[in-house]
């Protein structure tokens, strides 16, 4: 996915940029980017690739050569940016958070239109942000260009622009997808995804972007250039997964959230009779810990950890190209607690089973310790479709998920009829889909948070929620 930071202030702000990025490193492993406006209109700008290094290793270098009263950077999933663009709007800095279903099209339209060339990677592909720049200047102002980008592409789009006067314009996309937080110390402000990252830099809460909201940023305050929307498809698996636990969105804390959801699992199931008596409940690390902590603290049964992640020498930042390789790292991140698993009865809560493939080695490795029963829960439903407008669960099929992919194998293209039913646990298909990925996975048991179960968990209006990778709704 990927998250930004930026800060406008009466003073220099390039150690607030570069915590503030860095505390959103969770939300992408790919690439970074600082850029800062020096205030006579000129700006410094790197891009490093942190597939391999940690963001703050990459940028520490860079920063005695950094200066600037405004600066935006960003963690990126996706291409590397922050871009400098010199147009008709005059000369600004742009980074992006967006999903592009549509980008060969768009192009296209862009010849079509007078413009002759874009810049082309090595692939040939088209820096996603060098593409939405573009949609930008087509119209005579920002607020225009960035409503037209909006509206014309196929996906989602929320931004950061720079100005050379060290004004920062931040645009929500229009269904409010993700969260944009403003927060404000005594010489300036600042705009960010996580909250909590603004907060360790001394910045208190100011005000959170509506649906659609652009707004313009400035060291003495914050405008309102284009009005919120009414409609609003925020991102369930902000609270399920990728948000941070410190962070709030929609005034709902994410660690709170992960708790209450746990706790609804458990209560559910005791109240159908599906409750397994176990010797440990534990949270497959990280996100997976509070959900297991509720599950637990509802269940009555004893949370462990019956095994854990080692990250000071493989930490999530660490991608290696080899898939060997990359295999072999996610074993040697799991580090078992023999006495808390030999002969042992557990059950797992994990934040959700996309492919599956971890999971099987993490089960694999369980018994291989001497469990003796392992029991799995899925914080959240099956995951019926790749994401449309993130990146969650982006992949070359919905055929590399695994609740579609055994539904195409019991029962062929007619599955995709009964979507719901298999998502319902209480049904025939529902069951048989539980039986199956137990069999396949490993499993003694095996759950799924309900999706009305999730949405009591998040605890805001559910019509305000995305929930299509689960319900195919829109």
């Amino acid at each position: 996915m990927g998250g930004f930071f930026g800060a406008t202030s009466k003073r220099d702000v390039v150690l607030d940029v570069f915590f503030g990025v860095d505390y959103h490193s969770h939300l992408g492993t790919k690439n970074a980017g600082m850029v800062f406006c020096g205030g006579n209109g000129t700006f410094q700008r790197e891009i490093h690739s942190i597939e391999n290094t940690p963001f703050r290793t990459k940028f520490e270098d860079d920063l005695s050569n950094f200066h600037g009263n405004a600066g935006i950077g960003c963690i990126s999933d996706t291409d590397p940016q922050p871009l400098l663009v010199r147009s008709h709007l005059g000369t600004f800095a742009i980074t992006t958070v967006s999903a592009i279903n549509n980008a060969d099209a768009l192009i296209d339209s862009c010849f079509e239109g007078g413009k002759r060339q874009f810049m082309a990677m090595g692939s040939g592909k088209v820096n996603d942000t060098e593409l939405i720049a573009a949609l930008i200047t087509q119209k005579d102002d920002f607020v225009s260009g960035i409503k037209y980008a909006q509206d014309a592409i196929d996906g989602s789009l929320t931004l950061l622009i720079m100005t050379a006067e060290g004004d920062i314009i931040a645009a929500r996309d229009k269904m409010g997808r993700l969260p944009v937080l403003i927060g404000k110390n005594d010489e300036g402000r600042c705009v960010a995804f996580e909250s909590f990252a603004y907060h360790k830099l001394g910045y208190d809460d100011e005000y959170e972007l509506g649906p659609a909201e652009i707004v313009r940023v400035t060291p003495e305050g914050h405008e309102t250039i284009a009005p919120a929307g009414d409609d609003m498809k925020i991102c369930a698996f902000l609270w399920v997964y990728y948000g941070y636990p410190n962070s709030n969105y929609e005034g709902v804390n994410v660690e709170v959230m992960r708790y209450r959801n746990g706790a609804i699992m458990a209560r559910d199931e005791a109240a159908a009779g599906t409750l397994p008596q176990v010797d440990y409940v534990a949270g497959v690390p990280d996100s997976g810990l509070p959900h297991g902590i509720g599950y637990a603290t509802e269940s009555g049964q004893p949370f462990g950890r019956p095994f854990i992640k080692y990250t000071p020498t493989w930490p999530r930042s660490f991608m290696p190209a080899n898939q060997e390789v990359r295999n072999r790292v996610a074993k040697m991140k799991q580090i078992p607690v023999p006495e808390l698993i030999d002969g042992k009865k557990l059950l797992l809560v994990d934040d959700s089973i996309v492919r599956g493939t971890q999971l099987r080695e993490t089960v694999d490795f369980l018994y291989d310790a001497g469990a003796k029963e392992v029991h799995m829960r899925s914080a959240c439903p099956p995951i019926m479709f790749s994401c449309k407008y993130l990146s969650f669960s982006r992949g070359k099929s919905d055929m590399d998920l695994i609740a579609r992919r055994v539904i195409d194998e019991l029962e062929g293209e007619e599955g995709v009829n009964h979507i719901d039913e298999y998502a319902d646990s209480s049904t025939e298909r529902g069951k048989c889909l539980l039986k199956s990925i137990c069999e396949q996975m490993g499993f003694d048991s095996l759950g799924y948070q309900s999706l009305p179960g999730l949405l009591e968990a998040i605890g805001i209006d559910p019509t305000k929620v995305c929930t299509y990778c689960w319900d195919g709704r829109e």
